[in-house]
């Protein structure tokens, strides 16, 4: 059984993920909803366009990602989910739905799990070790590098 993902964020977030997450895996159209929330939109026409998103997903499981706790998009979601066939993430990023995407017939639970592993284990520093960007040796004057 697969699991319907629909994305609820500030427009125009949600379809611009689900349009990455689709260039990496066409075939999961079917299965991934985007709703973009647009500044000074009504709650209550936000909620009713998510139900209609997530009843067109056809699926008996629904995993809801949302992009910011507390903001519109996630208070919304809130009222759409129900915990047991339906779950929310807050935080939404491109790693999270490429892992999520990959694993669509798992199990609601796990497949939580593996969403939220995908966006933490994907944010992380990165040094650049190029070479025009590494700092050049000063001579000094005073070291010399060979003996004379």
């Amino acid at each position: 059984m697969t699991t319907g993902l629909l994305i609820i964020a500030h427009a125009p977030l949600a379809s611009a993920l689900r349009a990455c997450v689709l260039h990496v895996y066409p075939d999961a159209d079917a299965a991934i909803a985007a709703l973009d929330v647009p500044p000074q939109q009504n709650p209550a026409e936000t909620l009713e366009a998510a139900r209609q998103l997530a009843q067109g997903l056809r699926t008996a499981r629904l995993l809801v990602l949302t992009d910011v706790f507390g903001a519109t998009p996630s208070n919304v979601a809130q009222k759409l989910v129900d915990g047991v066939h339906s779950r929310l993430i807050a935080g939404v990023n491109l790693p999270m739905l490429l892992r999520t995407v990959n694993y669509l017939g798992d199990e609601l639970d796990s497949l939580v799990n593996r969403a939220l592993a995908g966006g933490t284990q994907c944010i992380m520093q990165v040094t650049v070790s190029a070479p025009q960007n590494q700092i050049k040796k000063r001579h000094d004057s005073t070291h010399h590098d060979h003996h004379q």
